[in-house]
């Protein structure tokens, strides 16, 4: 009897733990947990690699810098030394672009850092206390977008200015492209705008979230939950495309003739016009958020300060970043 009665504690506790990690996993794939991805487990070795940089101009300096939790901002010249830079924050930052001579970063909170060069940075007024999820620059104008529907705008990065989006969805993604402002968000929204002023709701035949927005090759990708990918040429007409898988996908980018998204439990899927894709292998479990493309090589950013970087976008190297935060994107700019 007291064999039996062991059995059977071993077995509920088991089919506990089981549970437990079902339920996390679905959360992954639920609308709403834009920033709250479990950790996940890592079975790589970090590795320090030693890779050749592209050729550049002699007058110019690549930069990379990723954003992250706890104020997190670290840079790079070549996506493999990692610097840790001073944000004076604690705030979790989910964005970075450049545009105007500036580095704009965006996080909870409405949290707004500004920074010529990528190693000083300074707290701005964003005049929202909403979390902000993405920035873009375009048409001369700096485009944040985040929760409730928030949409501000600046000029210079440090004087913003709320703009009404025309939804009340969370909005994660936004690019420029085509003289178009794109932004995305939760339950499928899509919204555009030619100015960053007046938005204009369009259709995207889903009810999943999008993380992500991105211009390249004359076409509009947005990213999303289950594997969700919506495509346009002019941002009012979305068509669907099967992406060859149901993860949630969080970061994308395109460079040197590659489209690549970035998802849950380290999924990457790779496409050579955004059309058909193919799935991809790093040794990771860990959600992987951002992906950025300069100097001849693939960053990818995610979870528990994970980084990876690829000159092909198919053999990848696992690099240390020097910090344990999650990392949620990361831009590249050829500074002058």
């Amino acid at each position: 009897m007291k064999k039996i009665l062991h059995f059977l504690i071993i077995s509920f506790f088991s089919f506990t733990i089981v549970s437990c990690a079902q339920i996390n996993t679905l959360k992954d794939e639920l609308g709403s947990k834009y920033d709250e991805l479990s950790s996940g487990s890592d079975e790589t070795v970090d590795t320090d690699a030693s890779e050749a940089p592209a050729p550049i101009d002699e007058d110019s300096r690549p930069l990379f810098v990723s954003v992250g939790g706890k104020g997190t901002i670290i840079t790079s010249s070549n996506g493999t030394k990692w610097t840790r830079r001073t944000s004076r924050t604690k705030a979790k930052l989910r964005a970075v672009t450049y545009g105007n001579d500036t580095f704009v970063a965006v996080g909870f909170s409405g949290i707004i850092l500004t920074s010529e060069d990528g190693t000083i940075w300074t707290k701005s007024r964003s005049g929202t206390k909403k979390h902000l999820g993405n920035v873009t620059y375009g048409n001369d104008t700096f485009v944040a977008v985040g929760n409730s529907g928030t949409v501000i705008t600046s000029e210079d990065g440090t004087k913003w200015t709320k703009r009404k989006s025309r939804t009340k969805s969370s909005l994660y993604g936004v690019t420029y492209g085509d003289d178009t402002f794109v932004a995305v968000g939760n339950k499928g929204t899509i919204i555009t705008s030619s100015d960053g002023t007046k938005w204009t709701k369009r259709k995207s035949s889903t009810s999943q979230e999008f993380n992500e927005v991105i211009y390249a090759d004359d076409t509009f990708l947005a990213f999303g939950f289950k594997g969700v990918i919506r495509s346009s040429s002019d941002g009012k007409k979305w068509s669907k495309i099967k992406s060859g898988t149901r993860m949630g996908l969080l970061g994308a980018t395109h460079g040197d003739g590659t489209f690549i998204a970035v998802g849950n439990a380290g999924k990457i899927i790779t496409s050579s016009d955004g059309e058909k894709w193919g799935k991809n292998k790093v040794r990771t479990k860990k959600h992987l958020r951002g992906v950025a493309y300069g100097d001849g090589k693939f960053v990818m950013v995610g979870n528990g300060g994970t980084i990876f970087t690829s000159p092909d976008s198919t053999t990848w190297t696992r690099i240390k970043s020097g910090t344990s935060r999650h990392l949620r994107r990361v831009y590249f700019k050829l500074m002058e």
